[in-house]
């Protein structure tokens, strides 16, 4: 009895930890127990829940923007433009120049990455239970933020957007001298200030990746740990506790995947 118990926490488990795959060479989903060879595979889960949330995000803002009122504003608006105060407060402490794309590309990775949190929040079996009854769905991941290709995917773009604005703005010759003649500003060095300095460019994306996918996939897996192990009249007595401290958790990490962003660009727009 006690193997059997073991044995079904184990495929409970397992199960959770599957993505909802397909298979860009056939467009055919990928069986739970089949572990492909190959590159071509898209966590089709991730993606859909990202560009949901995302949708939801753009929505929501779109709506409150079509209703503004200067006399009478609902307690929506006041809430949206105390969240827009916040971030423009910390792009203005943050970033030394003037940029019309910081604050909202700010503003987008903080609301963004909060709502892909958020989803952990939800019932570790609620979503994929209704998905199964009423699309056949066999098994789903629902925290985009918990799979490290969604992590390091926004992370590239920041990554795209450093190297843009070290060539706009320190020009090709100003970012070449930045990578080697730093930190030792010797000719002598050269080749090694380039190797120190290409590492620690390519550190800030990585642990911008890292850092948030670590925190969410750890948190996930607690719930799921709760959820397999314990009998489902005991779980909120666990799962209860971990869903508040979770909530801190989850806007800590929206808010320094932000505060690095604007951090790293403003490193990059810097001139020497």
């Amino acid at each position: 009895m006690v193997l059997e118990k073991i044995f079904n926490s184990e495929n409970y488990i397992s199960h959770h930890l599957h993505h909802l795959q397909i298979d860009l060479r056939n467009l055919k989903l990928i069986n739970i127990h089949y572990t492909p060879n190959t590159y071509w595979i898209f966590n089709l889960d991730s993606i859909l829940f990202s560009l949901f949330l995302g949708i939801t995000f753009l929505f929501f803002f779109y709506t409150i923007s079509t209703s503004l009122s200067i006399q009478k504003p609902t307690k929506l608006q006041i809430f949206t433009e105390l969240i827009i105060n916040f971030i423009n407060k910390n792009v203005q402490d943050m970033y030394s120049r003037n940029s019309i794309l910081i604050a909202p590309l700010s503003m987008t990775i903080f609301i963004w990455i909060f709502l892909m949190n958020s989803m952990d929040l939800i019932p570790i079996d609620f979503l994929p239970y209704l998905l199964k009854i009423f699309f056949g769905i066999p098994i789903i991941k629902i925290v985009p933020s918990a799979d490290i290709n969604i992590t390091i995917s926004i992370s590239i773009v920041i990554f795209i957007l450093m190297i843009f604005y070290s060539f706009k703005i320190k020009g090709i010759y100003g970012f070449i001298k930045e990578l080697t003649l730093h930190p030792f500003n010797h000719i002598i060095f050269s080749i090694l200030n380039c190797i120190l300095e290409i590492i620690s460019l390519l550190s800030k994306p990585i642990s911008l990746s890292l850092r948030l996918f670590g925190n969410m996939y750890a948190g996930e897996m607690v719930f799921i740990l709760i959820s397999g192990l314990l009998p489902w009249w005991s779980q909120w007595i666990l799962s209860v506790p971990w869903a508040i401290f979770h909530i801190l958790v989850i806007l800590l990490q929206s808010f320094i995947f932000m505060v690095l962003t604007i951090v790293y660009l403003s490193m990059a727009s810097k001139k020497n």
